[in-house]
């Protein structure tokens, strides 16, 4: 089994002005946008790390305690080669499951999880647009 740091997520108050901040201050290219009904993503990679600024649009759609109006570092992400066996393998070692993403397998599918200490993280076989 192998797993790779590929994917930050950041709340943001407003996406273009966070994504200009980091397109300018380091280089990011940005590689998708989507608007929901959950929310607005913006996403940028340096080609291995796929970072997403997000903008929800409800307390529910932000999927935890802390609501829409959190923002800071939302979760990470992991791309792993087997999904099922991650996902025993994180609750083996301590690891909860939080949510799923609704939509299914396709690129950006996360299965979302705590840590023993609470912190949010995400497992994909498909990983994130805009890494290798």
């Amino acid at each position: 089994m192998t797993a790779k740091l590929r994917h930050i997520a950041i709340s943001v108050p407003e996406l273009r002005p966070a994504a200009e901040f980091y397109k300018k201050t380091f280089g990011l290219e940005e590689v998708n946008y989507v608007e929901t009904p959950y929310g607005d993503g913006l996403s940028l990679s340096d080609g291995v790390i796929n970072l997403t600024l997000l903008k929800f649009h409800t307390d529910d759609a932000a999927g935890d305690e802390r609501g829409k109006d959190f923002h800071g570092l939302h979760h990470i992400g992991f791309i792993v080669d087997d999904l099922e066996k991650y996902t025993a393998h994180v609750k083996q070692n301590g690891g909860r499951f939080h949510r799923e993403l609704k939509g299914g397998g396709g690129v950006d599918f996360e299965r979302k999880f705590r840590d023993p200490n609470g912190v949010v993280f995400d497992i994909s076989h498909k990983g994130w647009v805009g890494i290798k």
